[in-house]
């Protein structure tokens, strides 16, 4: 088939923002790579934090010869959204999150958000298979822009410690999700991590 199809994975679960993965996100990443173990990537892209570049190592791990990339348009930021005087036509949870939000993150959403849709989520000649191993925002950054939502509607897309998240991008057709949040490479105990306990099955 011709086009692009991006695999989104977010990071295993870790400590913290700085932090390494947890003897559990350790499995999760291994897992990931044993599901995709077989697929023709191209590459694989991460996020230059420590939980991601250490997740797409451990994933890399079982996809022999597929070069591996760090990306800054893939980081740890928040998309954009709202300017604060309209805050107030969101939801109030999506408001009250957005008002946490440091400077820094949002303005580095303004600045890479837009690039890393420009890079990753448009077709390619051939059967390009591309994996982005990031974070839970950005995952619903390319989600939201896939569905062509209002740009806000990144809020309240999550997705799971080592889930699976797949996009297709062809030539003349709107982007198609083919998978989101996907969980079955995982045992029970390690699927929900880093998920909003008020949303879990």
């Amino acid at each position: 088939m011709l086009g692009r199809t991006l695999y989104l994975v977010r990071h295993g679960e870790a400590a913290g923002d700085e932090a390494r993965l947890t003897a559990a996100g350790r499995q999760q990443a291994m897992l990931v790579g044993q599901r995709l173990a077989g697929v023709p990537f191209a590459g694989i892209w991460h996020s230059p934090l420590p939980r991601t570049a250490e997740t797409a190592a451990l994933i890399a791990a079982q996809l022999p010869g597929v070069p591996v990339t760090a990306s800054e348009l893939l980081g740890d930021y928040v998309p954009p959204a709202p300017a604060p005087e309209h805050l107030t036509e969101l939801p109030a949870r999506y408001a009250a999150l957005l008002a946490e939000a440091t400077q820094a993150d949002l303005a580095a959403g303004i600045r890479l958000a837009g690039p890393a849709l420009d890079r990753f989520a448009v077709s390619a000649d051939g059967d390009r298979r591309e994996l982005v191993v990031t974070h839970n925002q950005v995952i619903g950054w390319f989600v939201r822009h896939a569905l062509d939502a209002p740009q806000w509607r990144w809020l309240g897309l999550n997705q799971c410690n080592g889930a699976l998240t797949m996009i297709r991008y062809r030539p003349g057709y709107p982007p198609a999700l083919l998978a989101f949040n996907e969980l079955s490479h995982l045992p029970p105990e390690l699927r929900w991590t880093g998920f909003p306990a008020e949303l879990r099955a």
